[in-house]
């Protein structure tokens, strides 16, 4: 199953087509998936979350690199699928559900069940409660508990990029590593630096170093999208590389600058704050950072500076 038609055949079999709803977009290329294996650099003793397996493709050749593959497939259609190209992989385990509403510790902290000619299925009603949005509880600078240590693999539509990043990132145990298939707009969001940041970026720097790995065009998914992609590989921190006091506020702070891109960042943080002029400045005199500069023009250092400073305003 490498080509569009070989897909095509398979989803006929099954009576499927892809979804757009839930941004279905096979990866076909040989070559691309090579790459994405690549990237993760596994060993036997690796133990892979995988996100959105699709019809399992990628997830042969993770479950021969890798000692245990967890997939999460949200689609409950394409289960069947993935036991008839899983079949003969044992060290695979399927998971129907939503990887929002999962605990990755708790996914990757159980074994597989058996050992079978098939992969094992495991129920959507293994969950947990959706976490919140930014801010996170857990402040970043505790050290993180590994449960055992495990990477992400992960082909993500748009609409669920930044929701699922921030799921993985902010979990109690974090991956030591991320592997992501995203658009290549997305990607280059979450590499930039000062000049062109955004919340997004600012939030998964805070957590790990992201580079870009490769580009996938278009033509190389089934169908196609109207976009290119990118294969991006994040590199998660021990210790976050700024020190934030209080990540719950210093979070706070960023989504308050970015509020009001446009603004200078005195004003948009006393907007966003809903703080006085002068508790502000002082803060920024404080963090050294002049009043009339972007929160896209701040460095990860800088924001961290800046909540601090403000912290001590309060």
């Amino acid at each position: 199953m490498s080509s569009a038609s070989d897909v095509r055949d398979l989803l006929a079999r099954f009576n499927l087509r892809p979804r757009k709803s839930l941004g279905q977009n096979f990866l076909v290329d040989d070559a691309a998936l090579d790459r994405i294996v690549a990237a993760a650099d596994l060993t036997p003793e690796d133990t892979v979350l995988e996100i959105g397996p699709g019809l399992g493709t990628l997830t042969r050749r993770l479950a021969r690199a890798a000692g245990q593959v967890i997939s999460v497939e949200l689609d409950q259609n394409l289960i069947p699928v993935l036991r008839h190209t899983l079949a003969g992989y044992s060290n695979v385990e399927l998971v129907h559900g939503d990887i929002l509403e999962l605990d990755p510790a708790s996914l990757v902290g159980e074994s597989l069940r058996g050992q079978t000619d098939h992969p094992t299925t495991r129920p959507r009603d293994h969950a947990a409660t959706r976490p919140p949005d930014y801010p996170t509880t857990r402040p970043p600078d505790h050290p993180t508990t590994r449960l055992p240590d495990y990477k992400v693999v992960a082909n993500l539509p748009y609409y669920i990029t930044s929701a699922v990043i921030r799921h993985l990132l902010e979990a109690p145990a974090r991956p030591s590593r991320l592997i992501l298939t995203v658009q290549l707009e997305v990607a280059q969001r979450l590499i930039a630096g000062p000049g062109d940041m955004s919340l997004l970026a600012v939030g998964v720097q805070l957590y790990g170093a992201p580079t870009i790995v490769t580009r996938i065009k278009a033509g190389a998914f089934y169908p196609a999208p109207k976009v290119d992609s990118a294969v991006v590989r994040i590199e998660v921190h021990a210790q976050p590389p700024a020190e934030v006091r209080d990540v719950d506020y210093f979070f706070a702070v960023v989504r308050a600058g970015f509020g009001q891109k446009r603004k200078q960042l005195h004003n948009s943080l006393r907007i966003g704050l809903s703080l006085p002029a002068e508790v502000v400045e002082a803060a920024l005199a404080k963090a050294g950072i002049d009043a009339k500069r972007r929160a896209e023009t701040l460095t990860l250092d800088e924001w961290a500076a800046l909540a601090n400073a403000l912290r001590v305003e309060m």
